[in-house]
């Protein structure tokens, strides 16, 4: 009886170590101010540049360093940041004519080595709906480019993340994702930059990966759910591969215009399936017959998710199937690592807390179920918990 009690409490002790692991997490992963890139659509059109950018200013404003983090949450300075997005949005407005001297100061726009200097036309600040997202604000700016200018150049400061800059008005855009302090590279005025297949393929393979590391949250506890059902590789195995299939036909059909279902559906739908993938890990032992006909069902939801996301970056004329298939690539890799870092975060868990009385590597093994069912559930509960949130959230607003 003894040795039973002297068990029951080590298992206790285990529950109440994962659980601390796991509401650090779930802090950060409910209550996230998620870094997103900034998105530039750029034409010139009788010797004037145009751009129109979707950006988060309070984030620009700030000083965060966000070529460095994924949440602003991070950052030394996220208070900074905290502070900015309290402020009404005509207040946000007004500062936005320093952002743009900033920008002018790096150049922004160049052509022919010589600075161009945007002038701002228009700004829309949009009030803030939701206090734990990124409030995108719309900036249109123009600058007169010198006679027969045939070349421009775009330089994107450091520390201002990533920008996505999309060519328009011309035939075989220029489409390129240019991270902070690079330079996009001379786009020819008259178009004819596009990307070969194997550029656009491997450019979008790493805006697929962000979308899920580290911007994807509510993906990343989706396959966080799979992974906590079993030990065995095998139930991952097909839940992932029915996943993995059902939000490739559904990303493809979305992309395509085949398929199109508002984002007031899908997103509380995705936390609805995240609560389901949850729950279930906590009362189910192992895979049942039914699960992997569920988790397709979910991958068609995601995918939707996933289209949403290239609806808003946009896909390069001509090159659309090479970029859907690197996009993919990019998320599957995402989803890959997730599990790896989950598998890896398991394993020396396992080894902490058994380290001080294994005698051996069988001991550890035959410990792992056990470890591992004191992180599925406390790890499930907490996800449950989070998309439960999710899913009110995503309903009433």
């Amino acid at each position: 009886m003894l040795k039973t009690f002297c068990s029951g409490m080590q298992k206790l002790r285990l529950w109440m170590i994962m659980s601390s692991v796991w509401l650090t997490f779930a802090s950060g992963a409910a209550l996230a101010h998620e870094v997103v890139p900034a998105i530039a659509d750029i034409s010139v059109s009788d010797g004037v540049v145009r751009i129109e950018i979707d950006v988060n200013v309070e984030a620009q404003l700030s000083g965060i360093d966000l070529d460095a983090i994924s949440d602003t949450d991070e950052a030394e300075n996220a208070s900074d940041y905290d502070d900015l997005r309290a402020l009404p949005a005509e207040d946000i407005a007004a500062r936005v004519a320093d952002l743009v001297a900033t920008w002018n100061g790096t150049p922004l726009v160049a052509s022919a080595g010589a600075p161009v200097v945007l002038t701002l036309d228009s700004v829309t600040v949009p009030d803030v709906a939701d206090g734990e997202l990124p409030r995108i604000s719309e900036l249109v700016m123009a600058g007169s480019l010198a006679s027969g200018a045939s070349e421009i150049e775009v330089t994107w400061p450091a520390g201002a993340g990533n920008l996505l800059l999309r060519q328009q008005g011309v035939e075989e855009p220029f489409t390129g994702l240019v991270p902070g302090g690079a330079k996009s590279g001379a786009i020819a005025v008259g178009g004819g930059d596009a990307a070969t297949p194997l550029q656009a393929f491997g450019s979008y393979i790493p805006v697929g990966f962000d979308h899920i590391l580290p911007q994807g949250l509510d993906h990343i506890l989706f396959v966080l759910g799979l992974f906590f059902l079993s030990t065995r590789f095998g139930p991952l195995l097909w839940q992932v591969s029915a996943f993995t299939l059902a939000h490739t036909v559904t990303l493809a059909l979305g992309v395509l215009g085949v398929v199109s279902v508002p984002g007031s559906i899908v997103e509380p739908l995705i936390a609805a399936s995240i609560v389901y993938v949850a729950v279930e890990n906590i009362f189910a032992r192992g895979l049942t017959r039914w699960r992997p006909v569920v988790i397709f069902g979910f991958g068609l939801l995601h995918g939707l998710g996933f289209a949403s996301v290239l609806g808003d970056f946009g896909l390069p004329d001509g090159q659309v199937v090479p970029a859907l298939i690197g996009f993919n690539v990019g998320v599957e890799l995402g989803q890959l690592t997730v599990i790896a870092m989950a598998a890896l975060a398991l394993w020396l868990g396992c080894l902490a807390a058994k380290a001080a009385k294994l005698t051996g590597v069988e001991e550890l093994v035959s410990e792992y179920p056990v470890m591992f069912r004191a992180w599925s559930i406390t790890g499930s509960l907490i996800i449950a918990a989070i998309a439960v949130y999710w899913v009110i959230e995503r309903t009433l607003l």
